[in-house]
C-alpha cells in the first residue's frame, strides 16, 4: 500500500512546489545542513534564527508544562518546514521543536525569510497554505489523544512518520516513544506488542519495522488521513 505523503527523495515539497520567482527570492540564502537526532531547532520562548526545510528526517514539535510533562504536538519532514511562527510575522514559539529522526535539509535565516516574505506575499501565501495544513495535523492529534487508544495512537504515529522516510525501518526507542504519545515506557511497550502481535510491525532494540501499511491504517482508523488529504488539497 503506497504511502500518503511521497516525494522523491533529496527534495523538500514546500521549495520544490514554489514558483520560479518565489523560490528566487530565498533560494540564494538557502544553505545545506546536518540535521541530527535530537538537534533543537526551536527553543521555547527563545526568538527563532533559522527556519528550516527537511527532505530527510522528521522534526518533532513538543510542548511542555510547568511540570516538566511534555507531548509531541506536530511533526514535520520533508512535507514541511520548522519555523511557522515567523510565517505568522512572530520571532519566538512557546514550543520545542528538535530532531526525532535524523537527516538533511535547507536552513536559511529567519530575518532573511521575514524580508522576503514581505517583498512577495505569494511567498507569505505559499507558505501559510503550510501552516494550515500544520493545524489540521495539530487538532486531529488533540482528537487522538482524546479519544483513541494507546494502540490506535501509536499506529497513526507510525504511518506519518513512515510518510516522511525512505525505506520501512524507523530508528525509535521506547523512550522516545513515550515523550512523543505522553504516556509511560510500559504504555509504548503494551501498544507495541499488540500492533507486532497483529503482524503489522516488527520491534527490536532501538528499531520498529512497518510490515503491513494497510493493516496500520484500520488499526489507527479515523485518527490518520485527514490531515494528510488536507496537505494533498492545499498541495496537489
Amino acid at each position: 500500500m503506497p504511502k500518503r505523503l511521497s516525494f522523491p527523495r533529496g527534495r523538500n515539497n514546500l521549495v520544490a512546489t514554489l514558483s520560479d520567482a518565489d523560490r528566487a527570492a530565498i533560494e540564494r540564502y538557502l544553505t545545506p545542513v546536518d540535521l541530527d537526532r535530537t538537534t533543537v531547532l526551536e527553543d521555547p520562548g527563545k526568538p527563532i534564527g533559522r527556519v528550516y526545510f527537511p527532505f530527510e528526517g522528521v522534526g518533532s514539535i513538543v510542548a511542555s508544562g510547568h511540570d516538566n510533562r511534555r507531548i509531541e504536538v506536530g511533526l514535520f519532514g520533508r512535507e514541511g518546514m520548522s519555523g511557522t511562527a515567523v510565517v505568522l510575522d512572530g520571532d519566538l514559539s512557546p514550543h520545542e521543536t528538535f530532531m526525532q529522526l535524523s537527516g538533511h535539509g535547507l536552513a536559511i535565516e529567519a530575518g532573511r525569510l521575514r524580508d522576503a516574505m514581505e517583498a512577495r506575499p505569494s511567498l507569505r501565501r505559499h507558505f501559510l497554505r503550510y501552516v494550515q495544513s500544520l493545524l489540521t495535523q495539530t487538532t486531529h492529534t488533540a482528537l487522538s489523544n482524546g479519544r483513541a487508544k494507546l494502540e490506535e495512537r501509536l499506529a497513526r504515529w507510525l504511518l506519518m512518520c513512515h510518510d516522511r522516510i525512505d525505506g520501512d525501518t524507523l530508528e525509535l526507542t521506547h523512550e522516545f516513544l513515550s515523550v512523543m504519545l505522553g504516556v509511560r515506557r510500559a504504555g509504548v511497550t503494551v501498544g507495541t506488542h499488540i500492533l507486532e502481535g497483529n503482524g503489522l510491525i516488527r520491534a527490536s532494540r532501538g528499531q520498529i519495522t512497518i510490515l503491513d501499511r494497510e493493516g496500520l491504517e484500520a488499526e489507527a482508523q479515523q485518527s490518520y488521513g485527514i490531515p494528510e488529504d488536507e496537505y494533498a488539497r492545499l498541495f496537489p
